[in-house]
């Protein structure tokens, strides 16, 4: 069963307090909270396993090297991958999708051709695709959203042309918490052969996500945003799209042989991996996604689902309130203002009450534009979070808002 006092008791961090408050963590968003198990991992590594991993021939550098694969065999099954060898660990969600905008513009992109995105992205499915457009002038369109906060399905499916070559877009905002039909998109890009790559940051730790069900192309995620450490993350790719692009980087790892002549490089997914990869954030992210395996992740979605629903209620009950993204399928993300109460005074105010949310734009400046607001406060939730502690930030909102 969902125990709710056991997992807290799994995270030391919240029993903090700040400036004499018990801590309150609805920043879940940006990244989570890491749970005892995931730390002594770390320790564990360090302590006890600490060699670099691939080619050497001592106890440690083999013994590290089969817990750094069975990591990727054990993100393989978490998201339902064919085969360990479409799983490569990156620095997170950022990089892996750098690594697809250079390597796949490279190899499949020409000038004029097109990538759609969303009004919803996040900068780090923004900025990447206009390095490229910069570097090879390709160009990239923009699927609208509804007043909900939804995307209009219709105009995604106009903006295909024949030069549309890539769909990348996101699994959840991380501002309006929709959760996009990203199965209907993609069925809709390859009825054109077009691939997609699906920013799943705010997702995996959330909702169940099968990659071979949802027939996605590329899917990336970051460590951090799901229990583990950060300065680890994934890309999955289907073995044929991976087989047909060129490296990301270049230098140890992901060579098979070097001469001053020619290089050959490695076999999948070592050639995306240059360098001595991060061995010990590897196996504390795989013992992140066995916790929450472990808990079950539907389990999880239930009570994240609940919190939404008692949080957005309770939320509307306060005079002035007006939360961005009302989608119909939405994930434990609130954003919201109050009245005119500037964002920061608002979250600045709410930590000195010992509650941690998230203020700005969220690195989503463009979708601030769209909705005609400079930023918002943002609160985000996850499994240790409780109603008690909504009703928390509800009072504090109260406080602060009778202040101005």
């Amino acid at each position: 069963m969902f125990n709710i006092d056991t997992i807290r008791k799994d995270f030391p961090i919240l029993g903090e307090k700040i400036y004499n408050k018990p801590l309150v963590y609805f920043d879940n968003g940006a990244t989570t909270q890491k749970p005892r198990c995931v730390v002594e991992k770390i320790e564990q590594g360090y302590y006890t396993l600490n060699a670099n991993i691939h080619r050497g021939v001592h106890y440690l550098s083999q013994k590290a090297t089969e817990a750094h694969e069975e990591a990727r065999k054990t993100v393989q099954t978490f998201i339902n991958a064919r085969s360990a060898r479409e799983i490569v660990f990156t620095r997170g969600t950022t990089e892996a999708i750098n690594l697809i905008a250079s390597s796949f513009s490279d190899e499949c992109m020409e000038e004029g051709d097109e990538v759609i995105i969303s009004a919803m992205e996040h900068h780090s499915n923004i900025v990447p695709w206009q390095i490229q457009a910069a570097r090879k002038n390709i160009t990239f369109k923009v699927i609208p959203i509804t007043e909900k906060g939804e995307l209009c399905l219709d105009s995604y499916q106009k903006l295909f042309s024949d030069k549309t070559k890539l769909v990348s877009i996101t699994h959840v905002s991380n501002v309006l918490g929709t959760v996009n039909p990203v199965k209907v998109l993609i069925e809709e890009a390859h009825k054109r052969g077009v691939p997609v790559l699906l920013d799943g940051a705010q997702a995996v730790p959330h909702i169940q996500v099968d990659v071979q069900a949802l027939d996605v192309d590329f899917y990336v995620f970051s460590g951090h945003k799901i229990y583990g450490p950060t300065g680890i993350g994934v890309l999955y790719g289907k073995e044929e799209w991976l087989e047909k692009l060129p490296p990301y980087q270049g230098g140890g790892e992901m060579i098979a042989s070097v001469s001053f002549e020619k290089t050959v490089f490695n076999e999948l997914p070592f050639k995306f991996e240059a360098g001595t990869p991060d061995y010990i954030g590897s196996t504390a992210l795989a013992e992140a996604l066995n916790y929450i395996s472990r808990i079950g992740i539907n389990q999880i979605a239930v009570h994240e689902n609940e919190l939404l629903s008692y949080a957005t209620a309770r939320l509307k009950e306060i005079e002035g309130m007006r939360i961005f993204g009302e989608a119909k399928e939405k994930s434990c993300v609130i954003s919201f203002l109050v009245g005119h109460i500037h964002h920061y005074d608002m979250g600045m105010l709410l930590d000195r009450l010992g509650i941690a949310v998230r203020t700005g734009h969220h690195c989503a400046e463009p979708l601030m534009h769209e909705l005609g607001i400079e930023g918002t406060i943002r609160a985000s939730f996850a499994l240790y979070n409780t109603k008690e502690e909504i009703d928390t930030l509800i009072e504090s909102i109260e406080r602060v808002r009778k202040m101005f």
